[in-house]
């Protein structure tokens, strides 16, 4: 199979948003060349400087469709601003530029859609050592975040009660249902595309893959774990700068304080302080404690430098964590 960047004949439309990414974009649609399914490539470049758009135009127009947004629009910007160049009836893959995957993930991510239960259906990620990167998550809730406050990753084996991570190895050798997986890598299918839309691009970067999860379960659609679809995370080791560490903490508060009571969000609040008052030798857990109590700080973290299409609600949204 190969690249298209017409749709007949594709078995599924992979969205590749990018922003500085023309160091890793090379291996993941190298990888894609080699997938025995046929993939209608679409790269949406959010304002990169690199070259990176340029990079991807260069496989040939035949091969990649190139969506320039002009403005850094964030991680869902750039999905929505992919998904209105998906022909309809195509599952759609959303996959980070610093991917490799497999030559058959694709195809057993589409015989996961067989079962029209599943809307959304991920990958086992690891780098390329090998290590195995957890990307199996729960829905927050207060004893899960106070759970990776106190623990971490130790006590692999502790009650799910009490951890928003799967951290049991075992946990990524079969195939089951899920609550939500890493948005590095997914596959969704045509029924629950149609039926979710937008993604929401009132998060500038991390959360907008567990809301996303949330409203497909909520739609009647599972989440599935497929371990046999094999992807390589090349870039899974590079880390985090503090702001982005900091906009994750910020994002995890937001999406909860969305979805419970004041006093819940609270204890949410308190949980996520405590999970970086305990790593406080950090840079990044210091100024994610900040951030949560900051609204000067929280507004000095990324964000989007251009109108991205999320959802109805997201102006009202913009008033959230303001105290």
């Amino acid at each position: 199979m190969t690249l298209r960047a017409e749709p007949g004949g594709a078995d599924l439309a992979a969205i590749i948003v990018t922003y500085n990414s023309a160091g890793e974009l090379p291996g993941l649609l190298g990888s894609l060349q080699a997938s025995t399914a046929a993939v209608l490539a679409i790269v949406v470049d959010n304002g990169s400087q690199d070259g990176s758009a340029e990079l991807a135009a260069s496989f040939g127009e035949r091969a990649v469709t190139v969506v320039a947004t002009g403005a850094n629009l964030g991680y869902a910007g750039g999905i929505n601003a992919g998904l209105a160049r998906v022909p309809a009836g195509l599952p759609v893959a959303i996959l980070n530029p610093d991917l490799a995957v497999a030559p058959d993930a694709l195809e057993r991510l589409l015989g996961a859609l067989h079962d029209p239960r599943v809307g959304v259906a991920g990958p086992r990620i690891a780098s390329p050592a090998g290590e195995l990167f957890l990307g199996i998550r729960r829905e927050p809730s207060v004893a899960g975040a106070l759970g990776e406050a106190l623990f971490g990753a130790r006590w692999a084996s502790r009650p799910a009660w009490l951890t928003e991570t799967e951290y049991a190895p075992s946990a990524y050798r079969w195939a089951h249902q899920v609550d939500w997986l890493s948005g590095a890598a997914l596959l969704i299918s045509p029924a629950c595309v149609r039926a979710i839309g937008a993604w929401d691009a009132s998060y500038f970067l991390y959360s907008e893959e567990t809301d996303f999860a949330r409203r497909a379960r909520g739609a009647g659609f599972r989440v599935g774990f497929e371990p046999e679809a094999r992807v390589t995370h090349v870039g899974g080791a590079s880390g985090r700068s503090p702001q982005l560490a900091a906009l994750l903490t910020a994002n995890r508060l937001r999406y909860f304080a969305r979805h419970h009571p004041p006093a819940a969000a609270l204890a949410y609040r308190g949980a996520l302080a405590l999970e970086c008052a305990l790593r406080a030798w950090r840079p990044s857990s210091r100024l994610a404690l900040a951030a949560l109590f900051s609204a000067r700080v929280r507004a000095g973290l990324p964000a989007a430098t251009g109108a991205a299409a999320g959802t109805a609600a997201d102006g009202a949204r913009q008033k959230e964590l303001a105290s």
